[in-house]
């Protein structure tokens, strides 16, 4: 007889980012991902609240691999107490080596810089989620496991990891919980994905949690030499402008992708031969994990791309800040949803020159950066500066390490029968919806479940989930663009549209209308919350 199983949402539920799933089981809990909230200031609130769980009542955590949406709140779980072992791939640890210990760096430097602005004269002190300590403190409670081999992360389950095809060392996490059988996606990889092999996993499984990133868009299944063209396209017209490429990237994986094929362009002599920055030491140290295991990656044809010479690693912030004095070189730099990292002040130097290109090339979620300057802002606010937005803006999206509607659609039907129930996760609403749609139509007697950020389900093998715990309300009023997105765009265009007022005495009129409006909102929000008196 198998015992009641509960499954608790805790992030990336209706939302992109912020991985972490709870099984529980008699008691013993595992968490499977313990990620970070990106995308808009008011969705990355909930790292700095505290968790809806124990940290020290976890036994164990499975990781899927070493995305910062997936692991980057590690270091704050090991902080609050949790001291038990972080089971994932060799190639994941020592990747998350070099990538919690650069989140506790760039949260240590925003929370400085975020203090010394001037905007923020007078506010409270912003303290840091987490240190370059606590990130390493993490890494050391790694323990690599070997693909599709059973291990035990704590008594009462069983696991075992399957190659998710996403980026080095990423899996698919199969449990084992009391003799209910589950499997986490984790992030899937798309057909022609460079370096790695296609997605694996079982079948037959009571319950099956699945990604849905791309659950509502369809790419065109384009080979690595059909990519190649489109980027030696992109590359030759920003050249020709005379300005610079700047390319927002994630540091692992999407980075090394573009040194891939940058290299076999310029090998071709197919591409100007100018000089390509790899600004951004995560990067660089993720590169180096990738050199390790080269002879264990596809489509390098025996060369050694990582050290070509067109290529310069940048990792002093004062060379990095003197590739801003030139023109018509590429710039790749993180992060990729241009939130953090010194991309940021790429972009400050590079979106108001006409001459200039950015071009994105991986997803961007709601809120971000990336995604205002990708629907076509006019102008953007970086580090409390307004900058214009007269660069060329580029996309390609077939670099992306997710799989699409029917890579996803495919991956679910590989891992029929599902005796339970699928859940569809890490995705925004419209994504999860469509892919609701089309596996109901492919499968109209199984049980789908969208979940919501701290719902839990009880399961049972075999049977359809039972919601057991309603959703956190604060977090579903922070998911998409927040008051902040709005605050930046009407910053950026308030002197604008005051000068289009002819007559100076209008204007001040229309200055204190604005005053009192905003004076009469903060009276209702004093009056609300003034505690109550006996």
């Amino acid at each position: 007889m198998t015992n009641h199983v509960n499954l608790t949402f805790h992030g990336a539920a209706k939302t992109v980012t912020g991985s972490c799933l709870e099984i529980e089981s008699d008691g013993t809990r595992i968490l499977v991902d313990c990620g970070l909230f990106q995308g808009s200031r008011s969705l990355e609130t909930l790292n700095h609240g505290a968790f809806a769980f124990a940290p020290e009542g976890i036994d164990a955590v499975v990781l899927t691999h070493a995305h910062i949406d997936h692991c980057g709140l590690l270091p704050k779980l090991v902080a609050r107490g949790f001291e038990g072992p972080i089971f994932c791939t060799d190639e994941t640890s020592e990747l998350l080596q070099y990538m919690l210990a650069d989140a506790g760096r760039i949260q240590e430097f925003e929370a400085q810089r975020r203090n010394q602005r001037r905007d923020r004269a007078g506010e409270g002190t912003f303290e840091p989620l987490y240190t370059e300590q606590d990130g390493l403190t993490a890494w050391r409670q790694t323990r690599p496991v070997p693909l599709e081999e059973w291990f035990q992360p704590t008594p009462g389950f069983r696991a075992r990891l399957w190659n998710a095809g996403h980026i080095l060392g990423a899996t698919s996490a199969e449990v084992d919980a009391g003799g209910v059988s589950l499997l986490c996606s984790g992030d899937l990889g798309p057909q022609y994905k460079a370096f790695h092999a296609d997605p694996e996993g079982p079948s037959g499984l009571d319950y099956v949690i699945c990604e849905a990133t791309y659950g509502s868009r369809s790419r065109a299944k384009l080979t690595i030499s059909e990519r190649r063209d489109l980027l030696e396209g992109e590359i030759n017209r920003a050249s020709s402008r005379g300005g610079n490429l700047v390319i927002p990237a994630f540091a692992l994986e999407r980075t090394q992708e573009l040194l891939l094929d940058i290299a076999y362009l310029a090998d071709e002599n197919r591409i100007p031969n100018v000089p390509v920055f790899v600004d951004s030491p995560l990067a660089n140290r993720a590169t180096s994990v990738f050199a390790r295991h080269a002879a264990e990656l596809e489509d390098l044809e025996g060369k050694d791309i990582f050290h070509h010479p067109a290529i310069h690693y940048v990792d002093d912030a004062a060379v990095s800040m003197r590739i801003n004095t030139m023109s018509g070189v590429i710039i790749i730099a993180a992060s990729g949803m241009c939130e953090a990292g010194r991309v940021r002040h790429h972009l400050a130097h590079n979106l108001h020159r006409r001459d200039s290109t950015i071009l994105f090339v991986g997803f961007q979620a709601q809120g971000s950066l990336g995604r205002i300057i990708l629907e076509g802002a006019k102008q953007v606010r970086i580090s409390g500066s307004d900058v214009n937005v007269r660069a060329h803006i580029r996309r390609i999206d077939s670099y992306s390490a997710h799989a699409d509607q029917a890579e996803l659609l495919d991956w679910i039907k590989a891992r029929n029968p599902i005796s339970g129930s699928l859940f569809l996760t890490h995705g925004e609403p419209g994504a999860i919806a469509a892919l609701t749609e089309l596996v109901s139509d492919d499968d109209p007697s199984l049980s789908i479940v969208t979940p919501k950020i701290g719902e839990c389900y009880q399961l049972q093998s075999g049977t359809p989930a039972k919601l057991a715990g309603t959703a956190r309300t604060d977090a579903a009023q922070l998911i998409g663009r927040d008051w902040q997105n709005d605050y930046a765009d009407f910053a950026v265009s308030l002197k604008r549209q005051l000068a289009r007022i002819s007559e100076t005495g209008n204007r001040q009129k229309a200055i204190t209308e604005m005053r009192r409006v905003l004076e009469r909102y903060s009276d209702v929000h004093d009056s609300q919350t003034e505690p109550v008196r006996d």
